[in-house]
């Protein structure tokens, strides 16, 4: 295939950066769709995402470049650049992800099953003719407040709608690809097609031995990969060293995980016949790995107190996938309660990625656990998520009584 010309046209900056990240984290989810389905499709799209955001970086850079006129203005560009930098390197990993589909590279079932078990599940649901939602908007519908799903691409017929917004009308037969809590997909799967959810038992022989650790570390490195990724655009946009320096700590984590896996693959090959059966398992690492590193690159600018141009809070806080960061009162009426009493996912559609309490971080906080005066939840989720989100946590106003 021979290079694609590229022609410049005037593009404004912070739709760019918007799009860039809106752009990589979509290309994230549907690699990690395309994977475990083996959805060969989707996997193309995803490489031709990566060819976009290729376009992305170029009226980036020119835009930039054209933006700066004096030293300062220069200094600040070069965070913008290093943050777009940042995005196509996660999109450039999310192509790594695709190409395992493409290329036949040998994941286990084991694996693929443990990933639809993770902590936030990808569900693909096709719209019965019959269903409420047909006709409607994602607007109309909110799905995202509950039962907390949110749509990440829809399949329509030979055509795909990335990104879809809220005046997208959902029609018959269109194919949905949601993502959300394990709690949400029974419901939006039953309210998409009219017939009841039903978990699929898929029955398999272990091909390998102790493939229990490696599925372990590679679940874990998935999960700590998209964390990442939440927190370096949380530490941008409230400019806070200790959440970037959490980030930091998650790579290096992530690089011991690797080299952990590396070994397990080393030692298990001279006891399968077909060492083709772990090539994909080191693909995925090295891919997830590599979305940690360019998430730290993120961080990295609030680390080395980088003058950040206010373009970058206006882009991150102008995605559609927006993070909040909330402290709980001694009155709100969550204190008390665990994460499983309080159904945030389902009610308001928002992700709690992490939980600061006191100088200690909760990652990935789970069912049982009990929130408390003064901790900092970091979320993520849509702006009506978010507005949501704060209703539900705000303290409760007083009855005004008249005498």
């Amino acid at each position: 295939m021979s290079p694609k010309e590229i022609k410049y046209s005037p593009r404004n900056l912070k739709d760019l950066l918007i799009e860039m990240k809106d752009t990589s984290e979509l290309m994230v989810d549907l690699a990690y769709s395309a994977m475990v389905y083996d959805a060969y499709d989707i996997a193309e799209e995803v490489l031709r995402l990566e060819d976009k955001m290729d376009t992305i970086d170029y009226h980036m850079k020119i835009a930039a470049m054209l933006s700066a006129r004096r030293i300062d203005e220069a200094e600040e560009m070069s965070g913008v650049l290093q943050v777009a930098a940042s995005s196509e390197n996660i999109a450039n990993a999310a192509g790594d992800i695709a190409k395992i589909v493409l290329m036949d590279m040998g994941i286990p079932l084991e694996l693929k099953v443990a990933l639809r078990e993770a902590e936030e599940t990808i569900v693909r649901a096709t719209v019965n003719e019959e269903s409420s939602m047909v006709g409607c908007t994602l607007n109309d519908l909110e799905l995202d407040s509950d039962p907390g799903m949110w749509i990440i691409a829809i399949r329509r017929h030979d055509d795909w709608v990335y990104d879809p917004n809220k005046d997208t009308r959902i029609r018959p037969d269109d194919v949905l690809f949601a993502r959300g809590h394990d709690d949400g997909v029974p419901i939006f799967f039953e309210l998409a097609t009219n017939q009841e959810y039903k978990p699929k038992e898929i029955q398999h022989e272990k091909v390998l031995k102790d493939l229990e650790k490696a599925v372990d570390i590679i679940v874990d490195m998935k999960n700590m990969a998209e964390l990442s990724v939440g927190l370096a655009y949380s530490a941008l946009l409230f400019d806070h060293e200790d959440i970037a320096h959490e980030v930091r700590a998650l790579e290096s984590e992530m690089d011991s995980m690797k080299y952990e896996l590396q070994h397990w693959v080393l030692e298990t090959a001279k006891h399968v016949p077909d060492v083709n059966q772990l090539r994909g398992l080191l693909h995925l690492a090295n891919a997830s790995e590599s979305i940690s590193d360019a998430a730290y690159d993120v961080a990295d600018t609030v680390l080395r107190d980088i003058d950040l141009h206010p373009i970058i809070t206006i882009a991150v806080r102008g995605s559609d996938e927006v993070i909040t960061r909330l402290q709980v009162d001694a009155c709100s009426p969550i204190v008390g309660k665990s994460f499983s009493e309080l159904n945030l996912e389902t009610e308001t559609g928002v992700h709690v990625m992490a939980v600061k309490r006191n100088d200690r971080w909760v990652y990935s906080p789970g069912s049982k656990t009990v929130v408390q005066i003064g901790d900092i939840l970091i979320a993520r989720g849509s702006h009506t998520g978010e507005e949501a989100l704060m209703e539900m946590c705000a303290c409760p106003l007083a009855d005004d009584t008249i005498s």
